[in-house]
């Protein structure tokens, strides 16, 4: 049996918290920008950042698997 969670998890929370895509903290010009399709450097980071603390919590801390066949 092959334990989808992790890949399933990593896909969406990437497509969520790609910097520009939904929203951008913190923005060009403001602190929090939606759809501006602008990024830099410090966005990049705390999405990141907050990327691999979301994966860490939902994998490592409450155990989610997604179990197939």
């Amino acid at each position: 049996m092959a334990d989808w969670a992790p890949v399933l998890i990593v896909v969406v929370l990437f497509v969520l918290l790609s910097p520009r895509l939904l929203f951008s903290f913190p923005g060009n010009s403001k602190q929090l920008e939606f759809g501006s399709m602008k990024t830099n450097g410090k966005a990049i980071a705390i999405h990141t950042l907050l990327f691999f603390a979301i994966y860490a919590v939902l994998i490592v801390a409450l155990h989610i698997h997604i179990y197939t066949g």
